[in-house]
Protein backbone atom coordinates (compact mmCIF):
# COMPACT_ATOMS: atom_id res chain seq x y z
CA UNK A 1 0.00 0.00 0.00
CA UNK A 2 1.55 3.35 -1.06
CA UNK A 3 1.77 6.34 0.78
CA UNK A 4 0.20 9.69 -0.58
CA UNK A 5 2.48 12.39 -1.28
CA UNK A 6 1.86 15.04 2.42
CA UNK A 7 2.29 12.12 4.01
CA UNK A 8 5.87 11.07 2.60
CA UNK A 9 6.92 14.61 3.10
CA UNK A 10 5.42 14.64 6.34
CA UNK A 11 8.23 11.19 6.85
CA UNK A 12 11.08 12.65 4.78
CA UNK A 13 11.02 15.80 7.63
CA UNK A 14 10.64 13.30 10.52
CA UNK A 15 13.82 11.63 9.38
CA UNK A 16 15.58 14.78 8.56
CA UNK A 17 14.66 15.61 12.37
CA UNK A 18 15.84 12.70 13.70
CA UNK A 19 19.21 13.01 11.95
CA UNK A 20 19.70 16.47 12.91
CA UNK A 21 18.57 15.39 16.44
CA UNK A 22 21.29 12.32 16.15
CA UNK A 23 23.65 14.62 14.72
CA UNK A 24 23.68 16.88 17.64
CA UNK A 25 23.76 14.64 20.14
CA UNK A 26 26.67 13.26 19.10
CA UNK A 27 28.06 16.48 18.73
CA UNK A 28 27.28 17.06 22.23
CA UNK A 29 28.81 14.03 23.42
CA UNK A 30 32.16 14.45 21.63
CA UNK A 31 32.35 17.83 22.90
CA UNK A 32 31.88 16.24 26.40
CA UNK A 33 34.15 13.79 25.71
CA UNK A 34 37.12 16.38 24.63
CA UNK A 35 36.43 18.29 27.50
CA UNK A 36 36.44 15.22 29.66
CA UNK A 37 39.71 14.18 28.30
CA UNK A 38 41.17 17.89 28.55
CA UNK A 39 40.15 18.16 32.25
CA UNK A 40 42.13 15.24 32.94
CA UNK A 41 45.29 16.17 31.09
CA UNK A 42 45.24 19.58 32.85
CA UNK A 43 44.29 17.27 36.28
CA UNK A 44 47.85 15.01 35.24
CA UNK A 45 49.82 18.47 34.46
CA UNK A 46 48.23 20.50 37.86
CA UNK A 47 50.09 17.22 39.16
CA UNK A 48 53.17 17.68 37.91
CA UNK A 49 53.60 21.15 38.39
CA UNK A 50 52.83 19.91 42.34
CA UNK A 51 49.38 22.14 41.68
CA UNK A 52 46.83 19.55 43.75
CA UNK A 53 44.31 22.28 44.53
CA UNK A 54 43.83 22.92 40.87
CA UNK A 55 44.24 18.82 40.18
CA UNK A 56 41.61 18.91 42.48
CA UNK A 57 39.30 20.87 40.58
CA UNK A 58 39.94 19.30 36.92
CA UNK A 59 39.65 16.11 38.45
CA UNK A 60 36.13 16.83 40.25
CA UNK A 61 35.16 18.45 36.69
CA UNK A 62 36.23 15.23 34.88
CA UNK A 63 34.23 13.17 37.40
CA UNK A 64 30.92 15.41 37.15
CA UNK A 65 31.50 15.01 33.11
CA UNK A 66 31.51 11.39 33.63
CA UNK A 67 29.73 10.20 36.58
CA UNK A 68 30.25 6.59 35.75
CA UNK A 69 34.19 6.93 34.98
CA UNK A 70 36.29 5.23 37.22
CA UNK A 71 39.37 7.24 35.98
CA UNK A 72 38.65 10.61 37.64
CA UNK A 73 37.87 9.03 41.30
CA UNK A 74 40.98 7.29 41.06
CA UNK A 75 43.03 10.37 40.39
CA UNK A 76 41.61 12.58 42.75
CA UNK A 77 42.36 10.39 45.55
CA UNK A 78 45.76 10.13 44.74
CA UNK A 79 45.73 13.82 44.55
CA UNK A 80 43.79 13.72 48.39
CA UNK A 81 46.30 11.26 49.62
CA UNK A 82 49.35 13.39 48.27
CA UNK A 83 47.91 16.57 49.88
CA UNK A 84 47.19 14.08 53.09
CA UNK A 85 43.45 14.42 53.45
CA UNK A 86 43.48 10.79 53.85
CA UNK A 87 39.82 10.63 54.89
CA UNK A 88 38.90 12.16 51.18
CA UNK A 89 41.54 9.74 49.40
CA UNK A 90 39.50 6.82 51.65
CA UNK A 91 35.85 8.30 50.10
CA UNK A 92 37.25 8.71 46.22
CA UNK A 93 39.23 5.02 46.19
CA UNK A 94 36.14 3.46 47.59
CA UNK A 95 33.80 5.35 44.83
CA UNK A 96 36.42 4.07 41.96
CA UNK A 97 36.64 0.43 43.51
CA UNK A 98 32.65 1.01 43.17
CA UNK A 99 32.60 1.87 39.86
CA UNK A 100 34.87 -0.66 38.58
CA UNK A 101 34.63 -3.83 40.61
CA UNK A 102 37.48 -5.75 38.36
CA UNK A 103 40.08 -2.98 38.43
CA UNK A 104 42.71 -4.09 41.26
CA UNK A 105 44.23 -0.07 41.50
CA UNK A 106 41.52 1.32 43.60
CA UNK A 107 41.44 -1.20 46.32
CA UNK A 108 45.16 -1.92 46.93
CA UNK A 109 45.56 2.21 47.23
CA UNK A 110 42.64 1.77 49.33
CA UNK A 111 43.91 -0.91 51.47
CA UNK A 112 47.06 1.28 51.55
CA UNK A 113 44.73 4.60 52.97
CA UNK A 114 43.03 2.49 55.30
CA UNK A 115 46.97 1.59 57.14
CA UNK A 116 48.00 4.90 57.07
CA UNK A 117 45.14 5.70 59.10
CA UNK A 118 45.83 3.14 61.47
CA UNK A 119 42.58 1.70 60.79
CA UNK A 120 44.29 -2.02 60.01
CA UNK A 121 41.23 -4.29 60.35
CA UNK A 122 39.31 -2.17 57.42
CA UNK A 123 42.93 -2.66 55.32
CA UNK A 124 43.18 -6.18 55.63
CA UNK A 125 39.53 -6.57 54.61
CA UNK A 126 40.45 -3.72 51.87
CA UNK A 127 43.54 -6.48 50.57
CA UNK A 128 41.76 -9.30 50.93
CA UNK A 129 39.25 -7.87 48.27
CA UNK A 130 42.08 -7.25 46.14
CA UNK A 131 43.23 -11.04 46.59
CA UNK A 132 39.71 -12.04 46.05
CA UNK A 133 39.90 -10.14 42.38
CA UNK A 134 43.78 -10.96 41.35
CA UNK A 135 45.10 -14.09 44.44
CA UNK A 136 48.12 -14.07 42.06
CA UNK A 137 49.64 -10.62 43.93
CA UNK A 138 52.49 -12.02 46.38
CA UNK A 139 53.51 -7.95 47.17
CA UNK A 140 49.83 -7.62 47.86
CA UNK A 141 49.47 -10.76 50.25
CA UNK A 142 52.30 -9.27 52.28
CA UNK A 143 50.10 -6.40 52.70
CA UNK A 144 47.37 -8.09 53.80
CA UNK A 145 49.76 -10.18 56.41
CA UNK A 146 51.17 -6.63 57.36
CA UNK A 147 47.80 -5.26 58.32
CA UNK A 148 47.29 -8.28 60.24
CA UNK A 149 50.13 -8.39 62.41
CA UNK A 150 49.21 -4.58 63.25
CA UNK A 151 45.59 -5.65 64.38
CA UNK A 152 46.93 -8.57 66.62
CA UNK A 153 45.93 -11.33 64.66
CA UNK A 154 49.19 -12.77 64.22
CA UNK A 155 47.73 -16.16 63.49
CA UNK A 156 45.81 -14.70 60.32
CA UNK A 157 49.02 -13.12 59.51
CA UNK A 158 51.16 -16.43 59.37
CA UNK A 159 48.58 -17.95 56.94
CA UNK A 160 48.40 -14.56 54.63
CA UNK A 161 52.73 -14.65 54.33
CA UNK A 162 52.79 -18.72 54.30
CA UNK A 163 50.64 -18.08 50.99
CA UNK A 164 52.92 -15.11 49.36
CA UNK A 165 55.87 -16.85 50.42
CA UNK A 166 54.54 -19.66 47.91
CA UNK A 167 54.30 -17.31 45.42
CA UNK A 168 57.59 -15.68 45.81
CA UNK A 169 60.01 -17.09 47.90
CA UNK A 170 62.41 -14.43 47.42
CA UNK A 171 60.66 -11.66 49.56
CA UNK A 172 62.73 -10.76 52.72
CA UNK A 173 60.39 -8.43 54.55
CA UNK A 174 57.77 -11.00 54.50
CA UNK A 175 59.94 -13.97 56.17
CA UNK A 176 61.13 -10.89 58.57
CA UNK A 177 57.57 -10.49 59.15
CA UNK A 178 56.97 -14.25 59.82
CA UNK A 179 59.68 -14.14 62.26
CA UNK A 180 58.12 -11.44 64.17
CA UNK A 181 54.45 -13.63 63.79
CA UNK A 182 56.52 -16.45 65.66
CA UNK A 183 57.76 -14.32 67.90
CA UNK A 184 54.50 -12.83 69.48
CA UNK A 185 53.12 -16.47 69.39
CA UNK A 186 56.39 -17.85 70.99
CA UNK A 187 57.70 -20.68 68.50
CA UNK A 188 61.21 -19.22 68.87
CA UNK A 189 62.26 -22.29 66.73
CA UNK A 190 60.13 -21.23 63.64
CA UNK A 191 61.31 -17.56 64.28
CA UNK A 192 65.07 -18.30 64.28
CA UNK A 193 64.06 -20.15 60.50
CA UNK A 194 62.08 -17.22 59.06
CA UNK A 195 64.65 -14.45 60.16
CA UNK A 196 67.53 -16.66 58.93
CA UNK A 197 65.76 -16.93 55.28
CA UNK A 198 65.21 -12.87 55.39
CA UNK A 199 68.78 -12.48 56.50
CA UNK A 200 69.93 -15.29 53.77
CA UNK A 201 67.76 -13.12 51.20
CA UNK A 202 68.80 -9.77 51.90
CA UNK A 203 72.24 -10.16 54.13
CA UNK A 204 72.51 -5.80 55.07
CA UNK A 205 68.89 -6.32 56.57
CA UNK A 206 69.79 -4.99 59.75
CA UNK A 207 66.46 -5.24 61.70
CA UNK A 208 65.91 -9.14 60.66
CA UNK A 209 70.05 -9.69 62.21
CA UNK A 210 68.70 -8.18 65.49
CA UNK A 211 65.64 -10.31 65.75
CA UNK A 212 67.72 -13.16 64.90
CA UNK A 213 70.30 -12.06 67.90
CA UNK A 214 67.80 -12.23 70.20
CA UNK A 215 66.15 -15.21 69.45
CA UNK A 216 69.20 -16.79 69.53
CA UNK A 217 69.95 -15.44 72.77
CA UNK A 218 66.81 -16.94 74.14
CA UNK A 219 67.23 -20.43 72.45
CA UNK A 220 71.26 -20.32 74.41
CA UNK A 221 72.88 -20.23 71.23
CA UNK A 222 75.09 -17.82 72.15
CA UNK A 223 77.96 -18.25 69.78
CA UNK A 224 75.47 -17.89 66.85
CA UNK A 225 74.56 -14.67 68.42
CA UNK A 226 77.34 -13.21 69.03
CA UNK A 227 78.29 -13.86 65.14
CA UNK A 228 74.79 -12.00 64.31
CA UNK A 229 75.98 -8.98 66.71
CA UNK A 230 79.34 -8.74 65.09
CA UNK A 231 77.47 -8.86 61.28
CA UNK A 232 75.66 -5.96 62.52
CA UNK A 233 78.44 -3.94 63.73
CA UNK A 234 81.07 -4.86 60.53
CA UNK A 235 77.28 -3.33 58.99
CA UNK A 236 77.02 -0.52 60.90
CA UNK A 237 80.44 0.85 61.83
CA UNK A 238 78.93 4.21 62.91
CA UNK A 239 77.15 3.46 65.55
CA UNK A 240 79.82 2.20 68.28
CA UNK A 241 77.34 0.81 70.59
CA UNK A 242 77.15 -1.89 68.25
CA UNK A 243 80.91 -2.88 69.23
CA UNK A 244 79.17 -2.56 72.98
CA UNK A 245 76.24 -5.19 71.96
CA UNK A 246 78.85 -7.40 70.74
CA UNK A 247 81.19 -7.09 73.72
CA UNK A 248 78.39 -7.85 76.23
CA UNK A 249 77.38 -10.71 74.51
CA UNK A 250 80.87 -12.03 74.83
CA UNK A 251 80.55 -11.42 78.51
CA UNK A 252 77.16 -13.01 78.94
CA UNK A 253 78.60 -16.01 77.16
CA UNK A 254 81.33 -16.43 79.72
CA UNK A 255 84.43 -14.53 78.10
CA UNK A 256 85.25 -11.52 79.80
CA UNK A 257 88.79 -11.37 77.98
CA UNK A 258 86.97 -11.17 74.33
CA UNK A 259 84.41 -8.38 75.78
CA UNK A 260 87.25 -6.11 77.04
CA UNK A 261 89.23 -6.78 74.29
CA UNK A 262 86.34 -5.83 71.90
CA UNK A 263 85.55 -2.98 74.21
CA UNK A 264 89.61 -1.97 74.47
CA UNK A 265 89.21 -1.87 70.33
CA UNK A 266 85.86 0.64 70.35
CA UNK A 267 87.58 2.72 72.40
CA UNK A 268 90.54 3.47 70.25
CA UNK A 269 87.64 5.21 67.44
CA UNK A 270 84.47 6.03 69.87
CA UNK A 271 84.03 10.04 69.65
CA UNK A 272 81.96 9.27 73.27
CA UNK A 273 83.69 6.62 75.13
CA UNK A 274 81.44 7.00 78.30
CA UNK A 275 79.68 4.19 76.55
CA UNK A 276 82.37 1.97 76.17
CA UNK A 277 83.75 2.58 79.48
CA UNK A 278 79.79 1.61 81.02
CA UNK A 279 80.65 -1.42 79.45
CA UNK A 280 84.05 -2.15 80.43
CA UNK A 281 82.89 -1.46 83.87
CA UNK A 282 80.07 -3.77 84.12
CA UNK A 283 82.23 -6.50 82.38
CA UNK A 284 84.82 -6.53 85.70
CA UNK A 285 81.84 -5.76 87.76
CA UNK A 286 80.65 -9.52 86.91
CA UNK A 287 84.08 -11.24 87.13
CA UNK A 288 84.42 -9.57 90.49
CA UNK A 289 81.45 -10.57 91.61
CA UNK A 290 81.74 -13.86 90.50
CA UNK A 291 85.38 -14.46 91.34
CA UNK A 292 86.45 -12.79 94.84
CA UNK A 293 89.91 -13.68 94.74
CA UNK A 294 90.30 -11.32 91.16
CA UNK A 295 90.74 -8.02 93.18
CA UNK A 296 92.32 -6.31 90.08
CA UNK A 297 88.61 -7.11 88.42
CA UNK A 298 86.88 -4.89 91.07
CA UNK A 299 89.52 -1.96 90.57
CA UNK A 300 89.41 -2.45 86.80
CA UNK A 301 85.34 -2.12 87.35
CA UNK A 302 85.58 1.35 89.38
CA UNK A 303 88.36 2.95 87.37
CA UNK A 304 85.95 2.44 83.97
CA UNK A 305 82.43 2.90 85.97
CA UNK A 306 83.83 6.31 87.54
CA UNK A 307 84.86 7.59 84.42
CA UNK A 308 81.38 6.84 82.59
CA UNK A 309 79.43 8.26 85.61
CA UNK A 310 81.30 11.20 85.10
CA UNK A 311 80.03 12.15 82.07
CA UNK A 312 77.47 14.47 81.55
CA UNK A 313 74.82 12.53 79.90
CA UNK A 314 75.63 9.67 82.44
CA UNK A 315 72.10 7.91 83.19
CA UNK A 316 70.38 6.05 86.14
CA UNK A 317 71.57 2.27 85.20
CA UNK A 318 75.40 3.91 84.70
CA UNK A 319 75.53 5.58 88.11
CA UNK A 320 73.28 2.42 89.61
CA UNK A 321 76.40 0.03 88.11
CA UNK A 322 78.68 2.12 90.01
CA UNK A 323 77.26 2.28 93.29
CA UNK A 324 77.29 -1.10 93.10
CA UNK A 325 80.49 -1.72 92.47
CA UNK A 326 81.24 0.75 95.26
CA UNK A 327 78.89 -1.37 97.53
CA UNK A 328 81.16 -4.42 96.83
CA UNK A 329 84.18 -2.40 97.66
CA UNK A 330 83.13 -1.47 100.83
CA UNK A 331 82.63 2.53 100.49
CA UNK A 332 79.02 2.76 101.53
CA UNK A 333 79.36 6.69 102.03
CA UNK A 334 81.00 6.90 98.41
CA UNK A 335 78.03 4.11 97.28
CA UNK A 336 74.91 6.23 98.91
CA UNK A 337 75.73 9.51 97.12
CA UNK A 338 76.13 7.97 93.54
CA UNK A 339 73.04 5.88 94.15
CA UNK A 340 71.03 9.33 95.69
CA UNK A 341 72.05 10.52 92.30
CA UNK A 342 70.85 7.28 90.20
CA UNK A 343 67.49 7.25 92.04
CA UNK A 344 67.05 11.16 90.59
CA UNK A 345 67.73 10.45 87.13
CA UNK A 346 65.05 10.17 84.65
CA UNK A 347 63.77 7.15 83.50
CA UNK A 348 65.21 5.76 86.83
CA UNK A 349 66.88 1.73 86.54
CA UNK A 350 65.01 0.36 89.13
CA UNK A 351 67.97 -1.74 90.45
CA UNK A 352 69.60 1.90 91.60
CA UNK A 353 66.30 1.62 94.19
CA UNK A 354 67.17 -1.97 95.35
CA UNK A 355 70.67 -1.07 95.74
CA UNK A 356 70.27 2.85 97.65
CA UNK A 357 67.92 0.52 99.52
CA UNK A 358 70.81 -1.50 100.40
CA UNK A 359 73.00 1.46 100.88
CA UNK A 360 70.77 3.20 103.29
CA UNK A 361 69.73 0.51 105.60
CA UNK A 362 73.35 -0.01 105.77
CA UNK A 363 73.84 3.50 107.12
CA UNK A 364 70.14 2.66 109.63
CA UNK A 365 68.19 4.88 107.91
CA UNK A 366 65.53 2.10 107.65
CA UNK A 367 62.54 4.78 106.65
CA UNK A 368 64.43 5.68 103.32
CA UNK A 369 65.49 1.67 102.49
CA UNK A 370 61.80 0.81 102.88
CA UNK A 371 60.62 4.12 100.63
CA UNK A 372 63.24 2.86 98.09
CA UNK A 373 61.89 -0.91 98.18
CA UNK A 374 57.80 0.65 97.74
CA UNK A 375 59.15 2.95 95.00
CA UNK A 376 60.99 -0.17 93.64
CA UNK A 377 57.74 -2.20 93.83
CA UNK A 378 55.93 0.48 91.62
CA UNK A 379 58.12 0.52 88.72
CA UNK A 380 58.16 -3.51 88.36
CA UNK A 381 55.48 -6.08 88.20
CA UNK A 382 54.81 -9.89 88.23
CA UNK A 383 58.59 -9.82 89.43
CA UNK A 384 59.55 -13.08 90.72
CA UNK A 385 61.25 -11.57 94.32
CA UNK A 386 57.97 -9.79 95.34
CA UNK A 387 57.15 -12.42 98.36
CA UNK A 388 61.37 -11.68 99.51
CA UNK A 389 60.59 -7.95 98.95
CA UNK A 390 57.32 -7.95 101.15
CA UNK A 391 58.49 -9.30 103.44
CA UNK A 392 61.87 -7.51 104.37
CA UNK A 393 59.72 -4.27 103.99
CA UNK A 394 57.92 -6.16 106.60
CA UNK A 395 60.93 -6.13 108.68
CA UNK A 396 61.88 -2.68 108.42
CA UNK A 397 58.70 -1.77 109.13
CA UNK A 398 59.18 -3.58 112.49
CA UNK A 399 62.51 -2.30 113.09
CA UNK A 400 60.63 1.48 112.97
CA UNK A 401 58.04 0.09 115.54
CA UNK A 402 55.00 0.01 112.32
CA UNK A 403 53.34 -2.83 113.56
CA UNK A 404 50.41 -2.06 111.44
CA UNK A 405 52.55 -1.84 108.13
CA UNK A 406 54.77 -5.16 109.12
CA UNK A 407 51.37 -6.95 109.28
CA UNK A 408 50.63 -5.48 105.47
CA UNK A 409 53.44 -6.10 103.63
CA UNK A 410 53.21 -9.87 105.42
CA UNK A 411 49.75 -10.47 103.95
CA UNK A 412 51.19 -9.05 100.78
CA UNK A 413 54.17 -11.97 101.10
CA UNK A 414 52.02 -14.83 102.04
CA UNK A 415 49.39 -13.90 99.24
CA UNK A 416 52.20 -14.03 96.58
CA UNK A 417 53.69 -17.71 98.43
CA UNK A 418 50.88 -19.10 100.26
CA UNK A 419 52.54 -22.06 100.85
CA UNK A 420 56.04 -20.63 102.56
CA UNK A 421 55.58 -21.73 106.51
CA UNK A 422 57.98 -19.14 107.28
CA UNK A 423 56.36 -16.33 106.33
CA UNK A 424 52.84 -17.91 107.74
CA UNK A 425 54.48 -18.15 111.73
CA UNK A 426 56.35 -14.40 110.58
CA UNK A 427 52.50 -12.93 110.16
CA UNK A 428 51.13 -14.82 112.99
CA UNK A 429 53.80 -13.38 115.13
CA UNK A 430 53.07 -9.96 113.58
CA UNK A 431 49.17 -9.92 114.10
CA UNK A 432 50.29 -10.94 117.69
CA UNK A 433 52.09 -8.22 118.67
CA UNK A 434 49.42 -5.98 116.79
CA UNK A 435 47.03 -6.92 119.36
CA UNK A 436 45.04 -9.23 116.55
CA UNK A 437 45.18 -12.61 117.73
CA UNK A 438 41.82 -13.37 116.02
CA UNK A 439 43.38 -12.64 112.58
CA UNK A 440 46.88 -14.70 114.09
CA UNK A 441 44.45 -17.23 115.12
CA UNK A 442 43.31 -17.72 111.51
CA UNK A 443 47.31 -17.56 109.97
CA UNK A 444 48.12 -20.25 112.81
CA UNK A 445 45.48 -22.49 111.14
CA UNK A 446 46.66 -22.43 107.95
CA UNK A 447 50.03 -22.88 109.31
CA UNK A 448 49.51 -25.99 111.57
CA UNK A 449 47.67 -27.27 107.46
CA UNK A 450 51.37 -27.28 106.16
CA UNK A 451 53.34 -28.15 109.09
CA UNK A 452 51.41 -29.12 112.80
CA UNK A 453 55.18 -30.38 114.07
CA UNK A 454 57.05 -27.28 114.20
CA UNK A 455 57.77 -25.73 117.35
CA UNK A 456 57.65 -22.38 116.53
CA UNK A 457 53.75 -23.09 115.48
CA UNK A 458 53.32 -24.65 119.24
CA UNK A 459 54.96 -21.45 120.75
CA UNK A 460 52.55 -19.04 118.77
CA UNK A 461 49.50 -21.25 119.39
CA UNK A 462 50.12 -20.75 123.16
CA UNK A 463 50.34 -17.23 122.67
CA UNK A 464 47.43 -16.80 120.63
CA UNK A 465 44.86 -17.70 123.15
Amino acid sequence: MGYDAPVKRLLVVLAALAAVALATAAAFQARRDREYRTLLARGEQALRDDQTFSAIEAFSGAAYLRPDAMLPHLRRAETYQRRGDLDAAARDYGDAAALDPAATRPLEELGDVWYQLQRYDRAADTYARFLHVDDSSARVGYKLALARYRDGAFDAAMTALHRATRQNDRLPDAFYLEGLCARRLRRDADAERAFARAVALAPRMIPAREELADVDAALGRHADQIEQLQAIADLDRNHVEREVAVALAHARAGHPDLAVLTLGRALDRAVDQAPIYAALGQTWLDVAERNPRRPDALRKALEALERAALSPGAGSDVLARYGRALLLNGSNDAADRVLRLAISRYPIDPAALQLYASAAERQHRLDEARQALVAYGALVSGDAGFSARAAHIALLSERLGDAAAAVDWLRRATAASPGDLTLLLHLADAQIRLGDRASARETIARARERDSTSSALADLIRRAR
